[in-house]
């Protein structure tokens, strides 16, 4: 009994923090014009050998991760927090934001597989590890959280960025093959738009009803409101512009896991 209390209060707590607001952090809000770049070869490696495509879904071959290849992912995390990334222009920001939340999710599991959920890796009264602090970059600690809401959502303010990070769950927006980079990230941020939202994952149309994913919901303010959500759908796909009746909402928590 007192496990199910546990689980239904971890829930109750998950849905009432399920959408942080978008708060800007304003330390991160300042770039240059500088030409340098950022290398995300380690990362692309990575993704070429231990992400394959499987239906719907990207999925990760955790199992598969040599000790090698997990230095390797230290390797270019240790990079990535010796960057202070304020000193790049906005575009190699967003795709260094972008790339540090993903493989840091990626390590988050690997340091912790096996697991069947993501959500499992939180503490006692905590789904999911976003609020812990897992990284400093620039002489500040940083989560997961801050990453995506104080720092990407504010600084953008575009909607695609929830197709762009990952939650290594198989009800979030796949984890793309390519590494973000400021010349490809327009590119990859319209592939997995469509990608996601003609998945059954992402929008489901049958028998007159409408299924959408629970980030629809959770970050509703993003899409601002039910006619521009739909709005925004139709620009991916052309039957849910006039759809009328009501939407239900689903999420898949399972682990983004090659078999």
């Amino acid at each position: 009994m007192l496990k199910v209390w546990m689980l239904i209060i971890t829930l109750l707590s998950f849905h009432s923090l399920a959408a942080p607001k978008s708060e800007l952090w304003p330390y991160w809000d300042k770039h240059t014009q500088s030409e340098n770049s950022i290398d995300h070869r380690q990362w692309q490696a990575l993704l070429d050998r231990y992400l394959i495509t499987q239906g719907d879904n990207t999925l990760f071959r955790y199992a598969s991760v040599t000790s090698q290849d997990k230095q390797a992912l230290n390797n270019y995390l240790s990079s990535l927090a010796n960057i202070d990334p304020r000193q790049y222009t906005k575009a190699q920001q967003y795709a260094y934001w972008v790339n540090l939340y993903n493989s840091l999710t990626v390590k988050l599991i690997l340091d912790n597989y096996p697991t069947k959920s993501i959500t499992k890796l939180g503490g006692l009264f905590s789904f999911g590890p976003w609020d812990k602090e897992i990284i400093e970059v620039a002489g500040k600690p940083l989560t997961l959280n801050d990453i995506e809401h104080r720092i990407l959502r504010p600084i953008w303010n575009d909607p695609r960025t929830h197709y762009a990070v990952n939650c290594a769950s198989l009800g979030c927006p796949n984890l793309q093959s390519q590494a973000f980079t400021a010349q490809n990230t327009q590119q990859l941020l319209e592939h997995s738009a469509k990608a996601f939202i003609n998945s059954d994952k992402g929008v489901k149309l049958s028998k007159g009803k409408l299924q959408l994913s629970y980030i629809y919901d959770w970050f509703a303010v993003d899409f601002a409101g039910k006619e521009q959500l739909l709005q925004h759908l139709s620009q991916y796909r052309d039957d849910v512009a006039a759809f009328k009746g009501k939407i239900i909402y689903d999420y898949n928590w399972q682990l983004n896991e090659a078999p």
